[in-house]
């Protein structure tokens, strides 16, 4: 076990993730299980607040603050990206919605960058896991509100990836679980 991040002084950066995880919604993920097939539109919500209270019991660990292996986040910096992670997907899905069956644009978002300039590694514990379940109930309640035809609706990444509603929700989804195995909860 590395030592607790320091408040004051930027630990060592960790390596951006390059990776185009789109594939996801096709295939399981190898790492974590996520099987895209069991996730249906109905259970979206519920799988969100279930990750939520799963992160939010992580983040009472006692080494919740603390790089367990070198180069990789501590349970508090993946949850304060994962909390960035639901604001941003509820974004992109109100965007989608408000374009009526038109194609919606998202604007592009850098993780790395966004863990840099919000100084993930100061937050607190407890905070962190009120922010995520914050979130988390926005998010849940953004993904109950789509009918019938709207899970179809467009959506297209900056680097050109393609989403709808359907295909966002699974992708957040993936995106929750396979950071609670990240952190081991």
């Amino acid at each position: 076990m590395t030592e607790p991040l320091s408040p004051t002084s930027p630990p060592e950066p960790v390596a951006g993730d390059t990776k185009d995880w789109t594939w996801v919604l096709e295939r399981p993920c190898p790492e974590c299980g996520f099987d895209p097939a069991k996730v249906s539109v109905e259970r979206i919500p519920a799988l969100i607040t279930d990750a939520a209270g799963r992160f939010a019991l992580a983040l009472q660990q006692a080494d919740a603050g603390v790089r367990t292996r070198e180069g990789v986040w501590s349970t508090v910096e993946y949850g304060q990206h994962v909390a960035d992670v639901l604001e941003v997907m509820t974004d992109r899905l109100e965007a989608i919605l408000a374009e009526d069956g038109g194609e919606a644009r998202f604007d592009d978002w850098d993780q790395d960058a966004a863990a840099t300039e919000k100084e993930y590694w100061r937050a607190n514990t407890h905070v962190t896991a009120i922010l995520v379940k914050e979130r988390a109930a926005a998010a849940a309640e953004a993904w109950s509100e789509p009918e019938g035809e709207q899970w179809d609706w467009p959506g297209v990444r900056s680097n050109g990836s393609r989403f709808t509603a359907r295909t966002l929700g699974t992708y957040l989804v993936h995106d929750l679980v396979h950071h609670l195995h990240d952190v081991r909860a």
